[in-house]
């Protein structure tokens, strides 16, 4: 933080950096963003709460005229049903049914006119009757209001509705298309067969044609004729407000579902239903009016939000005074602290227990980095002793020695090519050993090394080792830390193969798993107890040259690479030890880094 902005501390900005906006500003920005943003929200949340609700109300009126509506209509319509079973049970009218064909006259007829005549006087609504007996010899009360298709009426197939139902009602619109009204005024018609009630057999037909005028006189007395519209399911007009016609729709389900349409124009909306076992259908309009405004949840909602924005003001006020200027104070002390270029704690109590607690935070990390600061030298020294104490294996004396005395040895048998080649061998060993100081190299390198330090072996004992090497090409790129497997074959050579007095074979496989390199090195040799081996896992590098004597040297070099590579990975469980006493040791590093 630069010294401007913390000269007074009562700043209305407080510069933090070059181009930093101070916190106090962007909560200022922020709150009042919030603040807009609910704002906006609400206004928008009340008027698709009004525009649901209204709608709502709209859509459950709708509903409930429809269902009346069609209840009254279904109603009445039985009523007409139970007429004509009255009407089927006139004597004069059975004697019609009954006679033979040549006995029928113009009396017989209007005697049957006149009885269905008496029972209708009993009610209104009905348009006319049609009887047919079986010989297709009619009767009708209103027959000259009627034009009628004669070469239809002789055709069979508008009975076989009727017929279909077995003396059950059917109804349909229109006379089933055999006659209409001269003044062409639409009639509901009911059908029906005419058994005899002694034989059971058919006598003939009876159609009863319901008046436009019924349903007229329902949306009358309903108060709804102007917002409803009653049509048969094949578009023809009843009654009602004939603009609804317009959304007649002959995918209305059978049943008295109710779909909705939309309604071409602002504020309605258009419903339409089935009345059921009938073919007719209901359009009902209704408009979206103020009565579905939740007037009570608006006022409140208003009055929480008038709530909402002066808390919004007070702890706008509240945050810039109470806590933006105290976490300036301890910015300014952290700012203060990391310009003197060390890590230590802030000692000063803050006001708030947050703050102390943003403040003990700080400390933590603090001490958390030293320590992290502390344990990575400590690794680091490790690591350091380990890869010297590897090299003051490799480079003491006796290993020189040995190779050189091998090599004077074939020159004095005057083997000039062998000594050149070891001469060679020798040279290439040390070089990849010392890796221009490298502490990291490849694993194709680091098999280079052994080839180099195991061709030096076979000089000395002869060909009483065999090497195998089996490394893939994922694995040959991998980096590993440097002298990780020299230690273990020598281990093989000197503790395994060797105490055997036997060939040996040391075999070294290398393959990437899931990211991670598994590297195998395993020999013929004596192998190892359990003992040994669970001592060897359960070693820690905290020990010193000290501990070290002839009979655990072989185990030192094998600790001091798991130490390495449990360093190197950052992982614990990076070894995997087997073996069978006189037969095999096989020995496994698991080691968690990229290829180069």
């Amino acid at each position: 933080m630069n010294s401007e902005g913390m000269k007074t501390g009562k700043s209305e900005v407080i510069t933090i950096g070059k181009n930093g906006r101070s916190l106090s500003a962007s909560l200022k920005w922020i709150l009042a963003g919030i603040v807009l943003v609910i704002v906006i929200s609400f206004f928008i949340s009340i008027a698709i709460i009004n525009n649901n609700e209204r709608k709502s109300y709209a859509m459950a009126s709708s509903e409930n005229v429809l269902r009346t509506l069609s209840n009254r209509i279904s109603s009445e319509m039985n009523n007409y049903k139970e007429l004509t079973r009255i009407i089927m049970i006139d004597d004069r009218l059975l004697t019609f049914l009954r006679s033979e064909a040549y006995k029928v006259d113009t009396g017989m007829i209007n005697d049957a006119r006149y009885g269905v005549l008496d029972i209708l006087y009993v009610t209104e609504g009905v348009d006319s009757v049609m009887i047919f007996r079986n010989d297709m010899i009619m009767m009708a009360t209103n027959r000259f209001f009627y034009n009628y298709d004669y070469k239809f009426m002789n055709d069979d197939s508008w009975k076989k509705e009727i017929l279909d139902r077995r003396g059950g009602a059917t109804f349909s619109m229109n006379s089933f298309g055999i006659a209409s009204r001269s003044d062409n005024k639409p009639v509901l018609t009911i059908g029906r067969e005419i058994n005899d009630l002694l034989s059971q057999k058919r006598t003939g037909i009876m159609i009863m044609n319901i008046s436009q005028d019924v349903f007229i006189s329902m949306l009358n007395e309903l108060d709804l004729d102007d917002s409803v519209c009653i049509m048969g399911t094949d578009g023809t007009y009843l009654a009602g407000e004939r603009k609804l016609m317009a959304f007649y729709d002959e995918k209305i389900p059978e049943k008295d579902s109710i779909i909705t349409y939309e309604s071409g124009s602002q504020g309605k909306i258009v419903r339409g239903c089935r009345v059921d076992l009938l073919p007719i259908i209901i359009v009902s309009a209704t408009d979206y009016g103020p009565e579905g405004i939740p007037y009570g949840i608006v006022n409140t909602l208003i009055i929480l939000m008038a709530v909402l924005v002066a808390s919004a003001a007070f702890y706008g006020a509240y945050i810039r005074s109470r806590i933006t200027k105290p976490v300036f104070e301890l910015s300014k002390k952290i700012d203060q602290n990391e310009q003197s270029g060390s890590l230590v704690k802030i000692e000063d109590d803050m006001v708030y227990s947050e703050l102390n607690m943003v403040k003990d935070s700080y400390n933590n990390m603090i001490e958390h980095v030293n320590e992290l600061i502390t344990t990575v030298i400590e690794k680091e020294k490790t690591v350091q002793r380990m890869e010297m104490r590897v090299l003051q294996e490799q480079i003491k004396p006796h290993f020189l020695y040995n190779s050189l005395e091998t090599i004077g040895y074939l020159a004095m048998e005057a083997k000039a090519d062998e000594v050149h080649d070891a001469l060679e061998t020798l040279g290439s060993f040390y070089r990849n050993f010392l890796s221009k100081g490298s502490r990291e190299i490849t694993l194709e390198r680091e098999i280079n090394i052994v080839k180099d330090y195991i061709a030096l072996q076979k000089l000395r004992y002869g060909d009483i080792i065999d090497d195998v090497y089996d490394i893939d090409d994922a694995a040959a790129v991998y980096i590993v830390p440097k002298l990780i497997l020299q230690p273990l074959v020598e281990n093989s050579i000197y503790h395994g193969i060797r105490v055997k007095g036997e060939r040996g074979t040391i075999g070294i496989k290398g393959r990437v798993e899931h990211g991670r390199l598994h590297l195998i090195v395993r020999d013929t040799g004596v192998g190892m107890s359990e003992e040994t081996i669970s001592s060897i896992l359960n070693k820690r590098a905290d020990y010193t040259d000290a501990r070290i004597d002839g009979n655990k040297s072989g185990s030192f070099g094998l600790w001091d690479t798991i130490e390495r590579i449990r360093i190197y990975s950052g992982h614990d469980d990076v070894v995997k030890i087997t073996s069978e006493m006189g037969e095999f040791t096989q020995i496994e590093f698991i080691i968690w880094k990229t290829i180069e």
